[in-house]
């Protein structure tokens, strides 16, 4: 009798990975299965705190820094994971520029930095991906991106324009690159207390949903796990926010729970 081949390990890439959500994202990869490459920019501290998390959950984990608004970089990102942990197979586009801005106080210049860093790297990383995937093999893009799709208010006019072409590129890609590359969304609701936010005014938001709870870190987590080992699943987007999109509001929840906010 001979021992059968190992098996070829499950390599994913978390953007923004070293702390919040995307921390709790690389964790819940680990836990199923995954060997996670950590993004980071500034966060090498907590980059590395993540990392040891995935070693102890007895998966293998490497630290990668990158500038998402520098191309050349952004391009090369899954190759230098490729050297240290093998072919990546799932790229979780988690990193996000999250900046207040409102109609009457648009700038064009934070405009475009948004869709640098919300749009433009997570397509090159899709496109890099699909480059580096073999006929025949499959991989997977998963990109985080908002309820407030679904239920628009002008709030965060330059972050929500982002994130609305990146709902838009995930149907594209899905299109483009299949069937070497899935491409699947998932939109949290609100889930980590941001901004200027307090824990009352985050409480209250969230009793606030049809559920009563919106969504945490380790329901996107669980979420981002499936759409990785869903194979059937490409061109569609997973609402994972409690209901909240189905509540109609003119404003940002935050700022009806925080009415001391400087931009209420």
């Amino acid at each position: 009798m001979t021992d059968s081949a190992p098996a070829t390990p499950k390599v994913a890439l978390v953007t923004g990975a070293g702390r919040r959500l995307g921390r709790a994202i690389a964790l819940g990869l680990a836990a199923a299965g995954w060997d996670v490459a950590v993004h980071y920019r500034h966060s090498e501290g907590d980059a590395r705190e993540t990392a040891d998390a995935i070693r102890a959950l007895g998966r293998r984990a490497a630290l990668v820094q990158c500038d998402l608004l520098d191309e050349a970089a952004v391009r090369a990102l899954p190759g230098r994971v490729a050297e240290e942990l093998g072919a990546v197979s799932c790229v979780v586009n988690n990193a996000s520029l999250f900046e207040y801005d409102s109609a009457t106080g648009f700038s064009p210049a934070l405009l475009v930095t948004h869709m640098g860093a919300n749009v433009a790297a997570p397509l090159l990383l899709a496109q890099a991906l699909h480059a580096a995937t073999p006929a025949g093999s499959q991989a997977v893009v998963i990109n985080l991106l908002d309820q407030k799709l679904y239920n628009l208010n002008p709030d965060f006019l330059s972050y929500t324009l982002s994130k609305a072409a990146l709902h838009a590129a995930t149907t594209m890609l899905a299109q483009a690159l299949a069937p070497r590359v899935r491409v699947v969304g998932v939109a949290p609701g609100i889930t980590m207390v941001s901004g200027e936010q307090t824990e009352e005014g985050f409480a209250q938001a969230h009793r606030q949903t049809p559920l009563g709870r919106s969504s945490t870190p380790q329901d996107i987590a669980d979420a981002v796990v499936y759409a990785a080992g869903a194979r059937a699943l490409t061109g569609t987007t997973l609402l994972v926010d409690g209901g909240q999109h189905l509540v109609p509001s003119n404003r940002d929840v935050m700022f009806l729970t925080e009415p001391k906010s400087n931009h209420s």
